[in-house]
């Protein structure tokens, strides 16, 4: 796979996957729609590594990564499903585009990593205004949207936490081999999440179109599109791969308009662009003003 190809196949992925969350649980219970995308997910890479002669290692520390994976898997994948019957995708994609300033925060804590500069404050703050010019206008609509928010945002903290901690361990595994170790860890909770909160399988109710869904989802957003994350993290500096989060959800804001009818109102444009332009702050904005500094400011 060539670098450019796995980046295109990261951000058309990354753009797609909120709305085919929405589309699989139209007919699908979110509970069991979410499982079903993970054990296809799993069987193929198992598949795919027995092909491949790999294994997945098996030690303390690859333990604990997939541990720390599968907390992004469940936690952010069960919570997004959830939320899926309350925003829209565009939406959704969006506050997960603050998953880089969820992973500072969070590192600072976890990591000891350096606190802010004031310059990433003011990208937080630029981005935060904009999720709340976003969130008050969605929350004027319905009265079940604040659920969809919730849920939506600790699907982005599950996500960021996950990441973080991944991070903490010291260890050199396949990407392949990661991301089976992690569904194989998560298949379990999500399971016991469809007997807790479902238990039911109305099968005669489920549609081609949410089926079709979950398996683009199973073989794409689950696997492919994880590997192929991991292998540009490997190729590209972290900036360039950051840049994805900042594509994402203009496509996936476009898809979900074109392709599902969602609304796209004048606040959330401009919720949107401030949303964005922080997270630009937030990476670029000391590396392109380095004469430009706010007082204060650290080095990074």
């Amino acid at each position: 796979m060539s670098v450019p190809a796995a980046y295109f196949a990261v951000v058309l992925i990354w753009s797609t996957t909120p709305l085919g969350i929405v589309w699989s649980s139209e007919t699908v219970s979110p509970t069991i729609a979410v499982l079903m995308r993970m054990v296809i997910a799993a069987v193929l890479g198992l598949a795919l590594l027995k092909f491949k002669g790999m294994s997945v290692p098996g030690n303390k520390q690859a333990m604990k990564v997939y541990w720390f994976s599968a907390l992004g898997i469940f936690g952010g994948m069960l919570f997004s499903y959830m939320a899926a019957a309350y925003i829209s995708s565009g939406m959704m994609s969006l506050i997960f585009g603050l998953s880089p300033v969820f992973s500072g925060l969070l590192a600072q804590k976890i990591l000891n990593e350096a606190k802010f500069s004031r310059t990433r404050k003011l990208a937080m703050l630029v981005s935060l205004s904009g999720l709340a010019l976003v969130c008050s206008d969605n929350l004027s609509m319905t009265e079940q949207n604040p659920l969809g928010l919730i849920f939506i945002l600790l699907a982005v903290f599950f996500f960021s936490l996950s990441a973080v901690l991944v991070k903490s361990v010291k260890v050199a595994i396949h990407p392949m081999a990661t991301t089976v170790g992690a569904l194989l860890v998560s298949i379990p909770l999500f399971l016991l999440a469809w007997l807790v909160l479902d238990g039911t399988m109305p099968v005669h109710e489920w549609q081609a179109r949410s089926l079709w869904a979950i398996l683009y989802l199973g073989v794409f957003g689950s696997l492919i599109g994880f590997v192929a994350y991991y292998y540009v993290l490997q190729k590209l500096s972290a900036s360039t791969v950051t840049l994805i989060t900042m594509i994402t959800p203009v496509i996936a804001l476009s898809i979900g308009a074109y392709l599902n009818n969602e609304t796209v109102s004048t606040n959330l444009i401009i919720g949107a662009v401030f949303v964005m332009s922080g997270l630009a702050i937030y990476n670029w904005g000391e590396k392109l003003l380095p004469g430009k500094r706010l007082p204060g400011t650290a080095q990074e």
